[in-house]
């Protein structure tokens, strides 16, 4: 018997079985962000994207993203979301670039923790603002993608320091 909790006795991938841990609220927040340069920035704000409203459908993509993570991520269980939340907050970090902070909380009650949903929908976020903007520059760069928080499950509390 494998002591590896996706392993089967055969040593091949399996779904955990969670039909016996216990049903409780759950948490997560994770943070990604997007470079981009002044002309991005700027017709991002005013709406003149010619995809359409940039950010709007980035947090549509998020919410989207973390609704199936388990089709992106092999061993994720399907959950059902009791809501997601995606913010941005923009930053300038030099003369003409800008810094856009995407942090995505999501939640649930249930028996397995939604760290992957959250990191899923900051991913999915920025990488639609990534494809939406790449006609002006294809050298955006996407920053790191972290878990800020988690909360729930046996295994405790987590907070980034």
């Amino acid at each position: 018997m494998s002591n590896f909790t996706h392993f089967n006795d055969q040593g091949r991938a399996k779904m955990v079985d969670i039909t016996d841990k216990k049903s409780t609220v759950r948490t997560a927040a994770a943070k990604t962000s997007v470079y981009v340069d002044e002309e991005i920035y700027r017709k991002i704000n005013e709406n003149q994207m010619k995809k359409g409203d940039v950010l709007a459908v980035a947090q549509v993509a998020g919410i989207m993203a973390a609704k199936n993570t388990s089709h992106w991520i092999p061993m994720c269980h399907p959950l059902s979301l009791s809501g997601v939340d995606i913010l941005f907050d923009w930053e300038k970090v030099e003369n003409d670039k800008y810094k856009l902070h995407i942090e995505v909380a999501v939640k649930t009650k249930g028996s397995t923790g939604v760290e992957m949903e959250a990191l899923t929908a900051a991913s999915a976020t920025a990488l639609t603002v990534y494809d939406m903007c790449k006609a002006i520059d294809k050298g955006i760069v996407i920053g790191e993608t972290y878990l800020l928080s988690k909360t729930g499950g046996k295994s405790g509390d987590f907070i980034k320091k």
